[in-house]
């Protein structure tokens, strides 16, 4: 069994809304760790733990951030991280996958599906092994009580209850303990 951990700086954890229904506000989480546990290196096999600090969020608006803190949203101050763990990975290709898993967000946990592209592995600087993954999902804002809603002056809603995922992610896998004398 090999250890992969996500690499901050060459990862994002990104997340997409429509707003007034006619665009499409973007955001981020600034602080986030995962580690992959797999023996197959096709990751076939692999076990998943992400954990996000809320409190991160960023998109590029600082009135919107704190909204999205607050108990109309992730409600931050009660529920700090959201989590994923996986429960399978089903290989559908050389390169794609499907990651099932329990996500939880403000104390609340359901299963969600996520598409996840395999882009290989490759050493790194220092001859460290590393490896690259798109993963996509879709998930509904209000499954996970993060249910304030609005409506435009001709009723069109003002945040989707729809939530698009994107996350690029590098791992690089542990090194191996030297043994002691």
């Amino acid at each position: 069994m090999k250890r992969w951990t996500i690499d901050p700086i060459h990862s994002q954890v990104n997340f997409k809304v429509k707003h007034l229904v006619i665009s499409t506000v973007s955001g981020h989480f600034d602080t986030f760790t995962a580690t992959i546990d797999a023996a197959k290196e096709d990751f076939s096999d692999a076990t998943i733990a992400f954990e996000a600090d809320v409190h991160s969020i960023n998109t590029k608006n600082e009135q919107r951030d704190n909204h999205l803190r607050s108990g109309d949203f992730f409600d931050a101050a009660a529920h700090p991280k959201m989590t994923f763990v996986s429960t399978s990975v089903k290989r559908l290709s050389d390169f794609e996958l499907l990651i099932t898993g329990d996500l939880t967000m403000r104390g609340i946990t359901k299963q969600v599906t996520l598409d996840a592209v395999y882009n290989g592995t490759v050493p790194g600087f220092g001859g460290n092994l590393v490896a690259g993954f798109e993963i996509v999902g879709k998930l509904n804002r209000f499954d996970y009580g993060l249910q304030w809603s609005a409506l435009t002056e001709t009723g069109g809603m003002v945040v989707s209850n729809d939530v698009k995922l994107e996350i690029l992610a590098e791992f690089n896998a542990a090194q191996a303990q030297a043994k002691a004398a």
